[in-house]
């Protein structure tokens, strides 16, 4: 098979970034692979009311080859009006075990203790490349590199591992998808409610609310009433506990007054902090709230927190996250995660970034219905 041309091909020198962004969708068992042009999707997802999404974008590879396979024929007869040049190739599909794929990338990526601390110091301190030096793990993984190969539809995925001339490759099995898997949709055009903040902020408000171990996850969101945004947690053995994020009312004083008011910079700089609007949480980059009128003035949904829980390790790296909400009550939040390059062994992205990498990890969530709230509230039904 190594004479074979694969249809896809993909060199990292930092397997631990690939694990990062796998393990965010870790809850899962298996996941369904889909080889791109653009980079590899991989989708998790649970009795059909929670998703996890996970692009492994191009850049995030030294080097990252795709040639795409002729379609088979049903696939050709079953793309119907499509024109002639969109059915003479496809994008693979298939199933992996995701957790034996993690535990690969473990054994590849994660056996130093400084590597696994390589992209916590990145995303919340600047680096320092005076601190690196011939003694460091950075500099000693120079020679070291993780291929991914798919030859053909229906072969292994291959995975390999060289390091200062030893090879160590490992074959995954791989499954035909059985035609269920259907995301969760998101109705993009019908969004009620986005709210973009720090990740920390949203992990450290869903770590303070499991501490009284709810069963059902309340989000509570209004553009002119408070609180603005609020999430609680009801339903556990506990009393119900609530988090409202703080607002800050726009200044009634002159415009001199509302001025003298200052913000903190990374630099170590200030700056007049800007005057908002309208009120909106202060920790929020983006608070835009716009109901239907059947809901009146206030968004009110209801989540399983158990399944919201399953977002927390995409919560505790990344820097950003984006929560979005449909008419239909599907929940979608979006991280968004730095990778710094420059502890990643020295080797250039295919993309040829020379600053961060940002990759994105999406997590949509089925709401539940009243009886099943009223249920989860009782510590009756299978919110347990």
């Amino acid at each position: 098979m190594a004479d074979v041309e694969p249809i896809f091909s993909a060199v990292s020198s930092n397997a631990h970034h690939l694990y990062t962004l796998l393990q965010c969708i870790g809850f899962a068992s298996k996941a369904t692979v889909q080889l791109t042009p653009d980079g590899i999707r991989f989708s998790a997802e649970e009795s059909r009311v929670i998703q996890g999404l996970a692009f492994l974008d191009k850049a995030l590879f030294t080097s990252y080859t795709f040639n795409p396979p002729t379609a088979p024929n049903n696939t050709s007869r079953d793309s119907g009006d499509d024109d002639d040049s969109s059915d003479t190739s496809y994008h693979p599909c298939f199933v992996v075990s995701l957790s034996a794929l993690l535990e690969t990338l473990k054994i590849f990526g994660m056996n130093d203790s400084s590597a696994a601390g390589t992209y916590k110091t990145a995303s919340v301190q600047p680096s320092n490349s005076s601190s690196s030096n011939a003694f460091t793990t950075p500099a000693l993984l120079f020679d070291r590199s993780c291929t991914l190969q798919y030859f053909r539809t229906g072969s292994p995925l291959g995975i390999t591992l060289s390091e200062t001339g030893v090879k160590t490759t490992c074959e995954l099995t791989t499954y035909e998808p059985d035609g269920g898997e259907v995301d969760i949709p998101l109705q993009r055009d019908a969004i009620i409610m986005k709210v973009i903040m720090r990740s920390a902020w949203l992990h450290n408000a869903i770590a303070e609310l499991g501490a009284t171990n709810p069963n059902v996850l309340k989000i509570s969101a209004s553009a002119t009433q408070e609180p603005f945004f609020a999430l609680s947690g009801s339903g556990g053995p506990f009393s119900e506990s609530s988090v409202e994020f703080s607002v800050e009312q726009p200044s009634q004083n002159n415009g001199a007054a509302s001025q003298s008011r200052k913000v903190l910079t990374d630099d170590g700089t200030s700056r007049p902090r800007a005057k908002r609007v309208k009120p909106a949480p202060t920790v929020t980059e983006t608070f835009l709230v716009s109901p239907p009128s059947s809901m009146g003035s206030r968004i009110k949904q209801d989540y399983r927190f158990s399944l919201i829980q399953k977002a927390s390790r995409a919560m505790a790296v990344a820097n950003k996250v984006s929560i979005r909400n449909d008419r239909q009550g599907v929940l979608s939040l979006q991280f968004m995660i730095e990778f710094d390059t420059h502890g990643s062994g020295g080797a250039r992205p295919s993309g040829g970034a020379l600053g961060p990498i940002v990759a994105f990890v999406d997590f949509r969530f089925v709401p539940l219905l009243d009886d099943e709230g009223a249920a989860g509230e009782e510590g009756t039904g299978d919110l347990d």
